[in-house]
């Protein structure tokens, strides 16, 4: 069994599995982020865990944290489709254009908590935009918890944010950005502190839990977010699978898979997102930074902005056959039933 102490070790060595028993069939999960992550520490340890366990001992699955196997973060998806890896855990927007239909969960304002998002977008997902997965074991999507704010200076109102160079994860957020004023600067999240230390930025967007790993809080002193159960915006992630890794399985270890995919874990990874997200904001705090919570008339004021994110991604969507109004209502009405 896996074990904290192997854990430990591991985050010293260039990969590791959670088992040192003999098995038939070892799986490699490559991904972007240190295993000190809080979806690779508290969902993707526990998901390999649980593969070990159901399967006798017969699948191993060896972890590849930061990118250990080469190439970018934009590059994983193909890794994985075309065979280099086994698994990946990566972010949808870092391949724009391949998942449009996915996009949608980027949409300003949607997102709740990290967890009931994430089933919302699992649903979504299996609903709407399994063909966007295609030649891909689809073991489950997540998102994080509410992106904010991380920056040099204080944003208090919307015209803080005129002109200010901001890191934006993906297309549809840098939009976003664009869209509230700011100039939106686009690259993977593990280049955020280099960029913040050379003042090639003025801040970035990103949740909390993602502030522990890159050590956000050290780089910066404000941080804004908004009241209210809606976040400015989430990111979309996915755990795929090689389909000929998959297919090399005999039955009985499919049916491991199969019954470690979907919505369970997909809350699973959420809320490893949703707990780290209350130790950065305590971190912030306890450095003396300051958290700026914008109010429901200051946050009127951005969605209204923000609404021409929204409706230029329906033109777009419409351009390609995508009726991406109807796509949004569904996507509204699904995180409004997994948030209760």
């Amino acid at each position: 069994m896996f074990t904290r102490t192997l854990l430990a070790a591991a985050l010293a060595c260039c990969a590791f599995a959670p088992s040192i028993m003999a098995q038939e069939f070892t799986l490699r999960l490559h991904h972007f982020l240190p295993m000190t992550d809080s979806v690779p520490r508290e969902g993707l340890v526990p998901w390999a865990e649980a593969i070990e366990a159901q399967s006798d001992g017969r699948i191993a699955v060896e972890f590849y944290p930061s990118m250990m196997l080469g190439g970018a973060p934009a590059d994983l998806f193909a890794q994985a489709q075309g065979g280099a890896v086994d698994l990946v855990w990566t972010v949808l927007g870092y391949t724009p254009g391949r998942f449009p239909k996915a996009e949608v969960f980027e949409m300003p304002f949607l997102v709740t908590n990290a967890e009931d998002t994430s089933r919302a977008f699992q649903r979504y997902v299996e609903e709407n935009a399994m063909d966007e997965f295609a030649g891909l074991k689809l073991i489950a999507v997540h998102t994080h918890g509410p992106g904010l704010f991380h920056s040099n200076r204080p944003i208090e109102r919307l015209e803080d944010l005129q002109g200010l160079k901001i890191r934006g994860g993906s297309r549809v957020i840098s939009a976003m950005l664009t869209d509230l004023g700011a100039e939106a600067i686009g690259f993977p999240v593990p280049e955020v502190p280099e960029a913040l230390t050379r003042g090639v930025i003025d801040g970035a967007t990103i949740p909390w839990q993602v502030t522990l790993a890159l050590r956000t809080s050290e780089l910066v002193s404000n941080h804004t977010g908004f009241a209210g159960d809606h976040g400015l915006y989430t990111q979309t992630f996915a755990v795929v699978m090689n389909q000929g890794a998959y297919d090399r399985l005999p039955p009985e270890l499919q049916a491991v898979i199969d019954a470690n995919t979907g919505i369970e874990w997909a809350g699973r990874f959420g809320a490893a997102n949703d707990a780290d997200d209350i130790v950065g904001l305590e971190q912030a705090l306890e450095r003396g930074n300051r958290v700026i919570t914008l109010d429901a008339g200051e946050a009127a004021r951005w969605r209204a902005a923000a609404q021409a994110t929204i409706d230029d991604w329906f033109a777009e969507m419409a351009a390609s056959g995508i009726d991406g109004a109807a796509l949004y209502a569904r996507a509204t009405e699904l995180v409004a039933e997994e948030h209760r």
